[in-house]
């Protein structure tokens, strides 16, 4: 049978996409009767798989009450409620949530926020955002300019602003072989230390930071104490702390916010993904008391807004997934899965000759792909494994999230995983072994020693 042409305007445009048209718990099935482990998440978002009864219900009853209802008119008891329950469990301080429709836009909405701050206390002078290379905050504009990943930035470059970049916490590449961990950690402080002094510290709105990395270098983990010495840098300066944790928050790494885990509390902590499990498209800001304050004494409104932000099915999606987080203990579930899948990861590839490196929590795991592993040569970019193992992957009926330009935008592969918090012990053992399969299939490709 012939497939009609497609009038979507697709990511890629070259290659055809199969149809997906159901999806129940860790699985999804496309037209022709495949069925593929969803051991992403899709971008680790699908923390409660496909389908899950509750969240669908809570749609339902939502959209037969209300589906809508403009923000700049009304607020809705379900928002009201949603809002109540992150602000319940959020870190220390955090007063108030400012709803979005994704995380791009929950960056968008922390920048600004960070530059109203500090028009509102009378310092209009702080103009600049130090970020950090190899990281990525979404996909528009002002998210482009603090992210890091080169290969989508490059030819935007003229439209963005100029944002301080210095080094991810890359401990696997970056960290001397006469440092110990927390030394690597100080060292990168001091790194930010000095573009604060270089740029003048009363000059700097936000440091900018995903807890721990995602998708533009593999899942990268912060060491030990250096979250604390950002904290502490900036608290001296009077910078803002603007954590992201669109992918690796809402439970994700074991803990509902990564940031608990590294003993520190941001400004502003932006999340999305698990925060409604893919069933809707909401994201959301998390605001400290005195940011919200600053902005009740001053102006009184917060000058940014979108059409459907605060969306009333969107706001009951996330409430019921995370209802059904905390009732189905499911944060315990992720570390427990997490240390299983670490296990078999470390089992089946940790002395594989193109494997260098396995880093992540909880149910965010990614690895690298060399050449070598005793120099860390990667691939040459060329090759582009990390797109032939996507389609290994998905022949093998599983979906994993592989990226290119790991190491510093062209060079270098990974594959993320983020599997469903709602994984069995089996769909574990099943993600890596069909993962194995697509590897070997993959360097058979290259002619690579597997």
């Amino acid at each position: 049978m012939t497939t009609p042409p497609s009038h979507v305007f697709h990511r890629q445009l070259r290659h055809a996409l199969p149809v997906a048209v159901s999806g129940q718990g860790v699985t999804l099935t496309d037209a022709q009767g495949k069925t593929y482990i969803d051991a992403s998440g899709g971008a680790a978002v699908s923390c409660l798989g496909h389908g899950h009864p509750d969240v669908v219900a809570a749609m339902h009853r939502q959209i037969d009450q209300l589906a809508y209802a403009h923000t700049s008119f009304f607020t809705t008891q379900v928002a009201e409620e949603l809002a109540d329950l992150l602000i319940e469990t959020a870190p220390q301080g955090m007063s108030h949530v400012y709803f979005v429709s994704g995380g791009s836009e929950a960056v968008e909405a922390a920048l600004k926020m960070a530059r109203q701050y500090f028009v509102e206390i009378g310092q209009p002078q702080r103009r600049h955002f130090i970020a950090r290379r190899q990281s990525y905050h979404g996909n528009t504009l002002g998210a482009l300019a603090v992210g890091g990943n080169e290969w989508r930035r490059e030819q935007f470059k003229p439209l963005l602003i100029d944002v301080t970049h210095v080094s991810p916490c890359y401990e696997y590449r970056d960290r001397r072989a006469d440092e110990t961990p927390e030394q690597y950690g100080q060292r990168l402080v001091h790194e930010l230390e000095q573009a604060i002094e270089q740029l003048g510290p009363q000059n700097v709105m936000a440091f900018v930071a995903e807890t721990v990395g995602g998708a533009t270098a593999g899942v990268l983990t912060p060491v030990p104490g250096y979250f604390r010495g950002v904290r502490e840098l900036c608290d001296r300066h009077g910078i803002l702390l603007i954590l992201d944790e669109v992918m690796c928050g809402m439970g994700r790494t074991g803990t509902l916010h990564a940031c608990e885990q590294d003993g520190v509390v941001p400004d502003l902590l932006t999340i999305a993904k698990g925060l409604g499990g893919g069933y809707q498209p909401i994201g959301a800001v998390l605001a400290q008391g005195r940011v919200v304050e600053a902005f009740r004494q001053g102006s009184g409104l917060f000058q940014h807004g979108h059409t459907y932000l605060g969306h009333a099915v969107a706001c009951a999606a996330a409430l019921a997934v995370q209802r059904v987080i905390q009732r189905d203990g499911l944060l315990a579930q992720v570390r427990e899965r997490g240390a299983q899948l670490q296990a078999a990861l470390q089992r089946t590839f940790g002395v594989h000759p193109n494997v260098g490196d396995i880093r992540g929590r909880g149910l965010f795991w990614g690895m690298e792909f060399v050449a070598d592993r005793d120099s860390k040569q990667w691939f040459d970019p060329a090759l582009k494994l990390h797109t032939r193992l996507k389609a290994a992957a998905m022949r093998e009926g599983l979906m994993v999230y592989p990226m290119g330009g790991t190491v510093d935008g062209r060079c270098g592969d990974h594959v993320l995983l983020a599997p469903p918090f709602i994984s069995t012990p089996e769909d574990i053992e099943q993600i890596v072994q069909r993962l194995e399969r697509a590897l070997h299939a993959t360097l058979a490709e290259v002619k690579a020693p597997a």
